[in-house]
């Protein structure tokens, strides 16, 4: 039953990204459509199309590998003399489509009338004829990347038809071109909200409550503790001073209603009333077996460790624990799943995105220990990047162990959905072509350079040529294949393993 319920969780882990690019897609594509823009293919997927069928003038299909998907708009690399029209050719054309339409229109009437040589010079760059290339185009001949700067752009306007240049990606104002290109990464951000949503409100979260799961015998200073063998620190010693909560007879199951007076409705608010009561002695009312008695409680002031946001001691370059003196009574909560506050949601959201943007701009240094840790006998960290496989192993996981029940694993795979949509629109939003926000980039720099050249009536207006980053596309995709292959490594030879 076990390899059975293992296959379903991969199955559900491919279902769910392979929705989340569909969903991510349609970003692009209902506003690119709603633009007016000719949208020729929809794929989910890469490699080979396993099933598609063509809408009107779009093809919708599914492709073999679910690592990504693409819609297609004719104009992403405009043509080349496209991109040389100025201001002071094209009179009171002012918005993106006016200036490309009237540019056509001016090229169409000049190659129409025949006019090469002078009457090119009348429009510089904008007539284009066999006999007479751009100047631009002689000198940059021979260069590397001219060849597939040039096939780049034939490729992308190979759809095209006449009088249709209007209907192009590169047509588009500044502003609906953002919304074409952030479309998708929108979609990817709501999908994670929405998830993370019906993980937090709906499951809830676990929680510690009031509720005492254990209580600690003796009090041992944070910095004495450091110093005994490890199967030592969890007993006492004879010397050891006792805890409050032990010496006035606290019991594991009991409900800490107050201090010093004070509701303690959350945890939170017990351990500050305890760390602010530190060398006082309050009075402690404890409910048991339904009822409250007060108890004068002696809060001791102790050497403690400090702890980070997850609850892990930090410790300096050495290894040291940090340590604070702060009061101590000497009771562990128990943990109860609850849904989260709806006002607490939002907070526990921007957390989350700036995670991820911290875990994305620290994604070179962990990759290089990644590549460290592939090629040697050092173990791997469980927190560390992971790939497609690696995400597919942990979700084959998740769903065939024993150790969670159906709702742990519900909510444990849907935490792993949210925050792979979360990842992909911070992913999608580095300012690096061929990903959207390569392309929202060079989008507000058109959009600048348009207004400053029309601002001064002369210069280029046309769409920027994005066939010159072509070079830098090709590193960006180098270095994310380059990335895919050391992340499919190493969650072969060294898989992460949630549950041994």
């Amino acid at each position: 039953m076990t390899p059975l319920l293992y296959a379903l969780g991969v199955v559900l882990f491919i279902v769910g990204i392979s929705l989340s690019i569909a969903l991510h897609e349609l970003g692009h594509l209902i506003p690119a459509k709603r633009f007016g823009v000719k949208v020729t293919h929809y794929m989910v997927g890469f490699g080979p199309t396993l099933f598609s069928r063509r809408r009107g003038e779009t093809e919708y299909g599914i492709k073999a590998f679910p690592l990504g998907g693409f819609i297609a708009m004719p104009g992403m690399y405009p043509p080349l003399e496209a991109t040389s029209a100025r201001a002071e050719q094209l009179g009171a054309a002012d918005d993106a489509e006016e200036i490309v339409t009237a540019d056509a229109r001016l090229r169409a009437s000049a190659e129409g009338s025949g006019e090469t040589g002078a009457g090119a010079s009348a429009h510089p760059g904008s007539v284009l004829t066999a006999e007479d290339p751009p100047r631009r185009e002689r000198r940059r001949r021979g260069r590397l990347f001219e060849r597939s700067m040039a096939d780049a752009r034939e490729f992308s306007n190979q759809e095209i038809g006449p009088g249709e240049e209007r209907r192009t990606f590169y047509a588009l104002s500044v502003p609906k071109r953002l919304v074409v290109m952030f479309g998708g990464p929108a979609v990817n951000l709501v999908l994670g909200i929405l998830i993370m949503a019906v993980v937090m409100l709906g499951f809830g979260v676990v929680q510690p409550t009031t509720t005492v799961a254990t209580v600690v015998e003796c009090a041992v200073p944070a910095s004495e503790a450091a110093k005994r063998p490890a199967e030592e620190r969890s007993t006492c010693r004879e010397g050891d001073p006792l805890t409050p909560a032990w010496e006035v007879g606290i019991k594991p199951g009991d409900v800490i209603v107050a201090i010093d007076g004070e509701a303690t409705q959350s945890w939170e608010e017990l351990s500050a009333a305890v760390r602010a009561s530190a060398g006082d002695t309050v009075p402690v009312r404890v409910m048991r077996d339904g009822h409250q008695s007060d108890i004068e409680v002696p809060i001791i002031a102790t050497e403690r460790p400090v702890l980070d946001e997850s609850g892990a001691p930090i410790v300096d370059e050495t290894g040291t624990p940090a340590t604070e003196t702060t009061g101590f009574l000497g009771v562990s909560p128990t943990q109860e799943r609850r849904p989260m506050a709806l006002a607490e949601f939002p907070g526990e959201m921007a957390g989350m995105i700036g995670q991820t943007f911290t875990a994305l701009f620290t994604l070179p240094e962990k990759l290089v220990e990644i590549g460290g840790v592939a090629f040697s006998d050092a173990e791997r960290d469980p927190e560390g990047p992971i790939g497609m496989v690696g995400v597919g192993r942990v979700a084959g996981e998740i769903v065939s162990t024993e150790q969670l029940e159906v709702v742990e694993k519900a909510q444990v795979g849907l935490s792993l959905l949210g925050s792979l949509n979360l990842f992909l629109f911070a992913f999608n939003m580095v300012p690096l072509l061929p990903l959207d926000g390569g392309h929202i980039a060079v989008a507000l720099y058109e959009g600048a350079r348009r207004r400053i050249n029309l601002a001064r009536r002369r210069g280029i207006i046309g769409p920027f040529d994005t066939a010159r980053l072509l070079p830098l596309t090709y590193v960006v995709v180098g270095v994310l294949l380059c990335m895919t292959a050391l992340l499919l490594y190493v969650d072969i030879v060294k898989p992460v393993i949630l549950f041994g």
